[in-house]
């Protein structure tokens, strides 16, 4: 890919992040509910952290293995979450990881931008799988893989480690097999 791709839904873009988003992301990102149900998101959230995610997306971008996109507004363009594929070219998968700003939760925006980060990963970067995990206590977020087309794949026990606590995963996945079929 030569420019980074925009994915247009009913109500949102997917573009790259800029860094006129950073006061946006550390706004909504410095939440602790944010933090407790991310793996890789601190809190606090400071301008460095943002800075950080900027730089991670443009070199991700620049040698293929992870496409963040920031969720807007296509109303206002304004800043709202996240989405990232980061990619495993020699297995043809990637994980999807996203997040939501809370003033947005519970509107369908994250289950929209999962469609469409789907449909692109299948039939712009010819992936084979996709996947996608949450922590256990944070059961919404499988219903967004799930409405996303995802099935349930695994419960991973105390997998990952986050503020000095191990946490369950709950993997999900969907193959391009199983896409075109739906």
């Amino acid at each position: 890919m030569e420019s980074f791709p925009t994915l247009e839904t009913g109500r949102l873009l997917l573009t790259e992040l800029k860094s006129t988003d950073i006061p946006m992301i550390v706004k909504y990102a410095s939440n602790k509910k944010i933090s407790d149900n991310t793996l890789n998101i601190p809190y606090p959230y400071l301008e460095r952290d943002a800075i950080f995610w900027i730089n991670l997306a443009n070199q991700g971008f620049q040698n293929s293995t992870n496409l963040i996109f920031a969720i807007r507004l296509k109303t206002d363009r304004n800043f709202i979450g996240g989405m990232s594929l980061s990619i495993t070219q020699q297995f043809k998968r990637a994980e999807i990881g996203y997040w939501i700003a809370e003033p947005f939760w519970r509107k369908g925006f994250a289950t929209e931008a999962i469609q469409s980060v789907i449909k692109f990963g299948f039939e712009n970067l010819d992936l084979n799988k996709l996947t996608s995990s949450h922590f256990a206590k944070n059961p919404i977020s499988g219903k967004v893989m799930v409405n996303g087309g995802m099935k349930k794949e695994g419960h991973l026990k105390e997998h990952v480690q986050k503020n000095s606590e191990y946490q369950d995963l709950i993997l999900y996945g969907l193959t391009k097999t199983d896409y075109e079929r739906q």
